[in-house]
């Protein structure tokens, strides 16, 4: 199944992708719902962030590529940092570029959202408690983060609003160990890799943070980014292309100055 969030003449409302129209859906995906009968064409809805995470975490250094191209260590182990909700926004919607920004860069990411409530979830097991995945553009001002990082902290450099375009749909079905990923500004292929080339995959990645901390449906987890990352300026726009996940496509906007 696809699922996705819209808005309606009621306000947001979830609803499963068949084909090119959008099957309205009374309840949500991580508890009991029913198809109403309604239906909306794909090409006539303003599309909304598939889900509403009350929790991001992202992953660091997470592609075998992406750490050599930046010369660092191979971590130990998974590399983690958080994203505030309000850093959401779905397909269409504009990513802000920051009036303080000096350098922001998109991160094509596959994204891992949570189904059911999981603690001390085996590798094995992990993906059960997976409703499913969808793309994620991990925007980030490095000057910022650099900054933020040189003090053994990272927030604000990943977390304004709007620095977390996630959608257009989730996949319950979608296979996430071999999937091709890109990211594509005004046309032009900047970011081209395989979730392969993941260093914690899926499974370790859910495993090591549900020991910890208990996931909940809807939590979402980025699973970091492939080789490739670059500068966005307003007037670009951003696409992220995953496998069987279709793509994600967000303008890049001047925070206006009043």
């Amino acid at each position: 199944m696809k699922w996705l969030r819209y808005e309606s003449a009621e306000g947001p409302r979830y609803g499963l992708l068949t084909g090119t129209t959008i099957a309205d859906v009374e309840g949500t995906p991580f508890s009991a719902w029913r198809a109403t009968g309604r239906e909306t064409p794909l090409a006539e809805a303003r599309l909304l962030a598939p889900v509403v995470p009350r929790r991001v975490f992202g992953a660091g250094l997470n592609y075998v590529a992406h750490i050599r191209e930046v010369g660092a260590s191979t971590p130990a182990f998974p590399m983690l940092f958080m994203k505030p909700d309000s850093a959401v926004i779905g397909h269409g919607a504009p990513i802000v570029y920051p009036r303080e920004a000096r350098e922001v860069h998109y991160e094509a990411e596959l994204a891992v959202v949570i189904g059911r409530s999981a603690r001390r979830v085996s590798e094995t097991d992990a993906r059960s408690v997976v409703l499913g995945y969808t793309c994620a553009n991990d925007v980030s001002e490095r000057v910022i983060q650099r900054a933020e990082m040189a003090m053994g902290t990272l927030l604000v450099g990943k977390g304004y609003d709007g620095f977390c375009p996630l959608g257009p749909v989730v996949d319950t079905d979608v296979d996430p160990s071999d999937l091709a990923i890109r990211a594509i500004v005004n046309g032009t292929v900047r970011q081209d890799s395989r979730t392969s080339d993941l260093l914690f995959g899926v499974e370790a990645l859910v495993a090591y943070l549900s020991r910890a901390i208990t996931l909940q449906p809807g939590d979402v987890i980025i699973t970091g980014t492939p080789a490739g990352v670059g500068p966005i300026v307003p007037g670009d726009v951003v696409d992220i292309a995953i496998e069987g996940l279709g793509t994600l496509s967000n303008p890049v906007v001047a925070e206006p100055t009043g």
